[in-house]
């Protein structure tokens, strides 16, 4: 028999805009009374705790109408395998292209116009993995370094900042620096700091857009897009030094596509920044916050730097410039499980796929599920990262938790079992994203610098929360910023 049964019910379905007659053997459903809406507003409020309640009473596996949508959650961490492996028939990759060409403003590539070019641009990725890599992060280490000692190296006495905003300023100028170039202008910082401005303005809109509410309504954030998409022409590109290979390539590409259009081109470039700093900037925050809050995290995260830089005759400074090999940044095993735990209790990505066809969805034992073409299925891996079953007092952060006999741990259980999956703040199999390995590196890198080089300390006393409304689009930001100081380390041991 189909899926979980549950009785006839009415409801208006997405795709052919008529009433059709629930189906046994489909997933319970959680209709809501607002027409249109749903229960859009209340999982808007709070949705982790909205698909736990859910969880409760109707199982783990269920569908909720939310604005106009009606998705099915897979909330059993074992049947996420079931759902990852089978990309054939639960696609990713064109609701992800036309929510970005609404979003950044550019034309979608499935529109047939740009015959494959979406293959052409993942090809691309190989520059983020194994030796691009490493060339990559020697580039984003050296301009960390450079943006350090430039923002840092006279802080002498002690220098107070908010944090968000600083990690915003470093990581920002650093990811451009590192993907574009080097603007060479007398005022470089400036205009990378103006383009960070606008970005900021723009970020804080993105919600809105991905909720697919039309960017008319969202005051001047279409002007601001437009400015941002302006900076990503050939002609200011162009005068920017020491770009990446993969920007460069992506530039090739574009330029065999005559019907992209010049701004088109310069749109994608603005799309391609956004995903690199728009969720590493917020994780970046989380990292350094949990690190200060927690004095023996800290000690053991320095210790650990402070030991690779004995070890390898490499000395402390702001004027030293530190090199590190992709296996030495692999080997430090607490500041990995500390960026791994911030990262577990900030992440809130909601993987999506979307079913190509009418199809049974089978599951582990006798459990099935019956799909329409053009349904919604879901992953909430929030719920994972805090289920008391898998990690003990989830609400606790603990920055060794991912270490075990002084090794990385990579075994988690639930009900006894081993987890395949039981951290996923990049997303999952073809959905999964491709800058994760840089994005890591970046964010070690900067705690790296950060911690050798300087003694930090939180100045105000309060609680930062997280900020529930980017809920489903990955790192959430922080309620509040929150003030810090630091200040050079003496050089003595």
């Amino acid at each position: 028999m189909c899926g979980r049964l549950f009785q006839s019910l009415s409801y208006l379905h997405p795709n052919t805009k008529t009433f059709l007659q629930w189906k046994t053997g489909e997933p319970p459903l959680i209709n809501g009374w607002i027409p249109y809406l749903g229960k859009a507003l209340i999982f808007r409020k709070d949705a982790f705790n909205f698909l736990l309640d859910q969880q409760k009473k109707l199982g783990d596996i269920f569908t909720v109408h939310i604005a106009g949508r009606y998705i099915t959650f897979i909330m059993d961490p074992f049947l996420y395998v079931y759902v990852i492996r089978n990309s054939k028939q639960l696609e990713f990759h064109e609701f992800a292209d036309k929510m970005a060409s609404k979003t950044f403003d550019y034309p979608a590539l499935s529109n047939g116009k740009f015959p494959d070019l979406k293959e052409n641009l993942h090809r691309i990725y190989q520059y983020l993995q194994g030796k691009p890599l490493d060339i990559i992060s020697d580039h984003m280490m050296k301009n960390l370094q450079d943006i350090f000692e430039w923002k840092c190296s006279q802080a002498t006495d002690w220098e107070t900042e908010k944090m968000y905003k600083f990690c915003c300023s470093v990581m920002f100028e650093a990811s451009f620096v590192t993907l574009y170039g080097r603007v060479p202008a007398a005022d470089g910082h400036k205009v990378i700091s103006e383009i960070r401005d606008k970005f900021i303005k723009f970020d804080a809109s993105f919600p809105y857009l991905a909720a697919n509410i039309p960017i008319e309504l969202l005051g001047a954030t279409k002007k601001v897009r437009k400015e941002l998409i302006h900076h990503f022409l050939l002609q200011n590109m162009t005068k920017w030094l020491g770009g990446s290979k993969v920007v460069q390539a992506r530039q090739d590409i574009f330029e065999k596509y005559e019907l992209l259009g010049d701004y088109d081109k310069a749109a994608h470039h603005f799309a391609f920044l956004w995903a690199s700093v728009g969720n590493t900037i917020p994780a970046t925050f989380w990292a350094m916050y949990y690190l200060l809050r927690h004095p023996e995290a800290l000690a053991a995260v320095r210790d650990e730097i402070d030991h690779l830089l004995q070890s390898t005759g490499q000395k402390r400074g702001p004027t030293y410039n530190i090199h590190l090999t992709r296996e030495q940044l692999d080997n430090l095993v607490y500041l990995e499980s500390a960026l791994n735990e911030s990262l577990r209790m900030c992440s809130s990505s909601m993987n999506i796929r979307i079913s190509q066809e009418d199809f049974v969805l089978k599951l582990e034992g006798n459990q099935e599920v019956c799909l329409r073409k053009g349904d919604w299925i879901a992953l909430y891996p929030q719920i994972l990262h805090m289920d008391p079953e898998v990690y003990e007092d989830p609400k606790e952060y603990k920055f060794d938790r991912y270490i075990e006999n002084g090794k990385k741990k990579t075994t988690f259980y639930k009900a006894g079992r081993k987890l395949k999956y039981f951290l996923m703040p990049f997303g999952s199999g073809i959905s999964m994203c491709p800058g994760r390995f840089l994005a890591m590196n970046e964010m070690k890198m900067f705690l790296f610098i950060l911690l050798a080089h300087f003694d930090v300390e939180l100045v105000e006393n309060k609680a930062v929360r997280l900020d529930n409304s980017r809920m489903g689009l990955g790192i959430l930001l922080p309620d509040a910023d929150i003030a810090f100081r630091y200040k050079l380390r003496s050089l003595r041991k």
